[in-house]
């Protein structure tokens, strides 16, 4: 079938009201962005909906697949346009329900007329295409409730548009309409999780990950870095930023008491966290923080963990169980990645028996005997940045994890 265009509708995106242009334009660029290297396309955003208009129908299929995960869009449909003729309309109608019908696939006509002027009403136009469609296309049974094809007739003023699909979107709001935040990605289940809900809330992503060589292995770092492609399939790329955190770690193992080792590590990380996303911009740090998950995440150990930082912490897992966030990670493609066995420093010096309610005065004075200001700011100076895309490092990826198989 030879579409001309694309019907996009809004979600929560038509909830809003003055400032209901900007988060409108902002899916406006991501949608243009995600379709880069396809055919060049015209965009019309209205106050409702948008349309992309097609310079290449042949395409149509690989812009379905790269509209699906854009957040903001609440649905959309692969559309003909006719005159407003009700012949050419007849002939339109049997052709898109021919490249979409099986044997007794169920079928129901849902005309609109917005332009008046148009001869026949609602009633007799569902009548005229319906009956049309029904003698043209064999097996059709008709069904008004919920039919698999439902033929959406739109007449308007411009014209008549045709559709027969209903494609669910990723809903949400469009990444950059919430600003900038940084994620604190680790190899596990949780922080990718966080990442993804983040970002359907229209926050642009930038990641950060603690690295501790000799203890974790570069395989750790691939795995990292994969875990940050698969979210870039969502955004289009994210910036991530690799933190030497070996010197730290030893440092607090030798200084601190063993069942605080835990919290000190978390303090330092959020220290360091805070001061990369005060370089980038960003405006709040993310984890993937679950309440009472381990240790380190009761309210006691998050209260001794925040008081580093005044910057907002957000956690976007704080009241789902471990099975509705494996659930997530493996809609979006992230669990297999996770699951895979090389250990992230948040691991490799796990204490035996972990407080659970650290006391703040004990943890900082246990700091207090080590200058963690020089250690954090040799953290930050050697941290390495790279922009990851959805298409990064798949053959390097491969390659890393060839030994496991």
């Amino acid at each position: 079938m030879n579409y001309d265009r694309i019907l996009i509708r809004y979600g929560e995106i038509s909830t809003k009201g003055k400032n209901r242009n900007r988060f409108i334009n902002q899916l406006k660029m991501n949608i243009k962005e995600s379709l880069t290297g396809l055919s060049a396309v015209k965009i019309e955003a209205g106050r409702d909906r948008m349309h992309i208009y097609l310079q290449n129908p042949n395409e149509v299929d690989h812009i379905i697949s790269r509209l699906k995960p854009i957040f903001g869009i609440q649905s959309f449909s692969p559309v003909v346009k006719t005159a407003a003729n009700l012949t050419e309309m007849k002939e339109q109608a049997v052709k898109l329900v021919e490249s979409l019908a099986h044997e007794q696939a169920t079928f129901k006509v849902s005309a609109r007329r917005a332009d008046k002027s148009f001869p026949l009403d609602t009633n007799e136009l569902n009548r005229e295409i319906s009956s049309y469609v029904l003698n043209n296309v064999n097996g059709l049974i008709v069904e008004m409730k919920n039919p698999e094809i439902e033929l959406v007739t739109e007449v308007r003023e411009e014209g008549v548009y045709l559709s027969a699909q209903k494609i669910p979107g990723a809903g949400g709001m469009p990444i950059g309409a919430s600003n900038k935040a940084s994620l604190m990605l680790s190899g596990g289940l949780d922080s990718p999780v966080a990442g993804f809900h983040m970002m359907k809330r229209g926050v642009e992503v930038e990641a950060i990950h603690f690295h501790s060589p000799p203890f974790t292995s570069e395989q750790s770092k691939q795995k990292v870095r994969k875990l940050a492609a698969q979210l870039a399939g969502y955004s289009g790329r994210v910036k991530l930023h690799i933190v030497p955190f070996t010197a730290i770690q030893q440092a607090i193992q030798k200084q601190v008491p063993e069942n605080y080792t835990m919290t000190s590590t978390r303090r330092m990380m959020l220290k360091i966290a805070d001061v990369i996303r005060e370089n980038t911009g960003s405006k709040a740090l993310v984890t993937g923080e679950s309440l009472g998950q381990v240790a380190s995440q009761t309210l006691e150990s998050m209260q001794a963990i925040n008081a580093v930082t005044a910057t907002p912490v957000l956690r976007p897992l704080i009241t789902m169980d471990k099975t509705e966030i494996i659930e997530v990670a493996k809609e979006i493609g992230t669990y297999d990645l996770s699951i895979l066995p090389y250990e992230d420093c948040c691991t490799i010096f796990t204490p035996a028996s972990p407080k659970t309610k650290p006391k703040l005065d004990k943890v900082v004075f246990y700091e207090s005997f080590i200058d963690f200001e020089l250690l954090i700011q040799e953290a930050v100076n050697g941290t390495k940045a790279e922009i990851i895309t959805p298409n990064t490092l798949f053959a390097e990826s491969s390659e890393a994890f060839s030994d496991l198989f």
